[in-house]
């Protein structure tokens, strides 16, 4: 699933987490499922903050919260209030929000970096940009003297002239 900005994307986010609470939730519901009722109430306190993470459209807090519950999960299996079987029913649910949690960070990413672009672009164009120097204004031709001593340099020198120092 690809998510975007606005309300598809926060739609999407809710639809991920609902499917993970929905997992989480039927592990409960069943005797003999494989999850204890301890395990079961922490774990769905942990869904419930990806739930609510997913539904302020702050898919970054609900990876971290997300994170927690793959933590509580494989500390209740530890203690053998998860089975095997259950656990990888949770993170194969888990993974699936995750991948979609990551592309809404992604897409985050992307739309924060296109609207800094443009905000370049507005700022650059507001600007008037300096005159390249090849196009600048020619200045006055500097003055030069002929063969004959006119032009700039006449009348310089002219006392040393066939003059010889000793």
């Amino acid at each position: 699933m690809t998510l975007g900005q606005g309300a598809p994307g926060r739609l999407l986010l809710a639809c991920a987490a609902a499917l993970l609470a929905a997992t989480v939730l039927n592990a409960c519901a069943a005797p003999g499922s494989g999850l204890q009722r301890e395990a079961a109430t922490q774990l769905q306190a942990r869904v419930l903050d990806v739930s609510q993470a997913s539904s302020r459209n702050d898919p970054a807090a609900a990876l971290k919260a997300l994170e927690g519950l793959e933590a509580d999960l494989s500390a209740a299996q530890a203690k053998g209030q998860v089975s095997e079987e259950r656990r990888r029913s949770i993170i194969t649910v888990a993974t699936a929000v995750r991948a979609d949690l990551n592309d809404a960070v992604a897409a985050q990413a992307a739309a924060a970096k296109a609207a800094e672009d443009a905000r370049a672009a507005a700022q650059a164009a507001e600007e008037p940009s300096p005159a390249p120097a090849s196009q600048a204004a020619p200045g006055p031709a500097p003055a030069q003297g002929d063969a004959t001593g006119n032009g700039a340099d006449a009348g310089k020198n002219k006392g040393d002239k066939g003059k010889g120092k000793n």
